[in-house]
């Protein structure tokens, strides 16, 4: 702090005192610079402000105080070292991580570049979806297995191909889904072809039930099918 504050006097003293051509040469380089950024849209704006830039670069490396200013920090830097040097070395104890045995699960879905798959036909545990596939068709029927109390996630991204959701009866659903082109046939509601949308549906008691399916997809080519079963 008190090495800036001396440099700024010393500044100040060389400018006023000891060499008033540098107030002049800086008044006349940011007078340049100035227009040159005021007029920055024309050819000779450009100049001008080029032309000051410089002659500022060269005015400040030239003064006295910028050598100060050089030589301060290179004393600093210097202190600096000395004293880390003068530091004991602290030494901390290494902690070893403990490493915890992990289950891998292996997901009924994948995400896939190219290819369709389906939920088993056969009863299986539930796990929340959130796949990305490329060009496919992508079935997923929750009559074969028991969903959890709470809200179950299904996020389907694709890009090419037909997303089919089939739901039980008692089950609510909530339904957000956009696509670039595409049809949806939602409940029994068709709808006509879409192009660049975004739509969202929630049956009546959704909120109020603990047992419940938010469905969330996004297709760039294709149908989104919900319907009960």
């Amino acid at each position: 702090m008190y090495l800036f504050l001396f440099g700024i006097l010393v500044f100040a003293i060389e400018i006023l005192f000891l060499n008033s051509g540098l107030l002049i040469s800086l008044l006349f380089s940011t007078g340049f610079m100035y227009f040159g950024r005021k007029y920055q849209h024309t050819f000779l704006g450009k100049v001008f402000f080029v032309i000051g830039g410089v002659s500022v670069f060269f005015t400040v490396i030239n003064m006295t105080t910028f050598k100060y200013a050089i030589l301060a920090a290179i004393a600093y830097l210097i202190m600096k070292v000395a004293r880390s040097k003068e530091q004991p070395e602290r030494i901390e104890p290494l902690m070893e991580e403990v490493i915890e045995p992990l289950q891998t699960i292996k997901p009924w879905f994948t995400n896939k570049i190219f290819g369709s798959q389906k939920t088993p036909n056969h009863s299986y545990t539930w796990e929340d979806v959130n796949i990305q596939t490329g060009i496919g068709d992508t079935i997923i029927d929750l009559s074969n297995t028991v969903l959890p109390k709470g809200e179950a996630i299904i996020f389907v991204r694709n890009i090419i191909g037909n997303v089919q959701i089939l739901v039980p009866y008692e089950v609510e659903i909530s339904i957000q889904h956009s696509a670039l082109v595409g049809t949806t046939h939602i409940l029994g509601n068709d709808d006509e072809k879409r192009f660049n949308q975004s739509i969202r549906y929630q049956t009546e008691k959704y909120i109020q039930v603990q047992q419940k399916v938010k469905i969330n997809t996004s297709i760039l080519v294709g149908k989104l099918e919900v319907k009960r079963i």
